[in-house]
Order: C-alpha cells, then structure tokens, then sequence
C-alpha cells in the first residue's frame, strides 16, 4: 500500500469508523453528530468512487459503506480526504453484522453494485441477496426506500431476480440493460462493459 493511503488508514479511519454497540442498535445521532433524514448504504463499495460521488451530490445526506479488503477502504478515504467529504462513515467488516445494529427503518437507499457474483454452484449462498440477507434489509429500510442494484455476470442477475420475486417485503420497479437517468457509473462497471460484458441494473422498492 502507497505510504499516503498507509497514513490516512491511520489517521483518519478511525474518525471515520463505525464501531458496533455490544447490545442495542446502533446511535445514529452519535455517529453522524445529528439523527439522519436521509440515510443511504452501500454494501461492498469497491474503490469508494460511487459512494464519493453520491456522497458529493448530496450533502445533506448520511452515508454508510461497508466494504471488508483494506485497499478499497483506502481509496474511499483518499476520496474522502482529497475532495473533503464529510457526510461518509465506514463499517470495515461485513455488512450483514451492520444490518443488524441498525434501527428500524432507518435506511432511505441501499447500493449493491457489481458485487461478487460467487459463480461456483457451492458458493452461491455467499451471495449478499438472498433469503439470509433480505429479512434484514427488509427490517432496516423504510417504507418505499430503494434498494439499487447492478452486476453484469448473468447467473448472479437471475439469481436477484428469483430471491427478489420470492421476497414480500419488495417490489420490482426497474429491470434493464440502461442505467436509471441519475446513475453514477463505478470502475467495476466501466471495466466489464470494456470487457463486452452487459450490465443488469435493478431497483426494487420497500413494500
């Protein structure tokens, strides 16, 4: 890792980090210094360029990204240092153990963008939609909040599809092959559509 991104995992994640309570949900209030109106997740947020983005676009929103491989956790804090953002906190571990520390109803959007789409037949329940994951996201999100989601490996987008359908708590409003109209692109995107590989793009409303 570059000494600039060893400095800022340094110093300034832990301004940034969420440490979950040990019992209870998690202060909202204490996390971002007021109770969010709007707050957005972003499960797996790569090199952080998307969650920057829509974090710069709307800064009277709350943001959180949880993301586990240290080298994406460094770049969204370049961003975040290099642009001044000040409206991101971090969960550095796996999202479903966040989920669950969140209040009700607390979620406005939630992002799952070109995650891993764990092809191997034996390593499908790994895949963050699914019927271990949608009852907690189902849980946190508010009535008609937006759960956004994208891949362009087509096993992984039959296999939202399917879990989506088999979901009360959801309603599909957007299935396509063209991104919605405010669309922030991400570089695992602009590499697969370099690649020849069509992105799916989906959004499903909190019924």
């Amino acid at each position: 890792m570059r000494q600039r991104k060893s400095f800022l995992m340094r110093e300034l994640l832990p301004h940034l980090e969420i440490a979950l309570p040990e019992t209870g949900s998690l202060n909202l209030s204490l996390l971002f210094k007021t109770t969010p109106i709007h707050l957005c997740l972003e499960v797996g947020f790569g090199g952080g360029e998307h969650l920057a983005a829509r974090a710069q676009q709307h800064p009277t929103f709350s943001f959180i990204g949880c993301e586990p491989f240290v080298n994406g956790i460094a770049s969204l804090l370049d961003h975040i240092d290099r642009e001044h953002i000040e409206n991101i906190r971090i969960y550095p571990n796996d999202a479903r153990l966040l989920l669950d520390a969140l209040p009700d109803e607390s979620l406005e959007r939630c992002f799952v963008l070109f995650a891993d789409p764990w092809p191997k037949a034996r390593h499908a329940e790994r895949r963050f939609i699914g019927p271990h994951s949608l009852p907690r996201l189902a849980r946190v999100m508010q009535k008609g909040s937006e759960l956004l989601m994208a891949t362009d490996h087509p096993g992984l987008a039959e296999h939202i599809r399917l879990n989506l359908r088999e979901s009360d708590a959801f309603h599909g409003h957007y299935d396509a092959q063209v991104p919605p109209l405010d669309w922030v692109p991400t570089r695992y995107e602009e590499k697969g559509i370099k690649a020849g590989r069509q992105p799916a793009y989906f959004s499903y409303r909190r019924l």
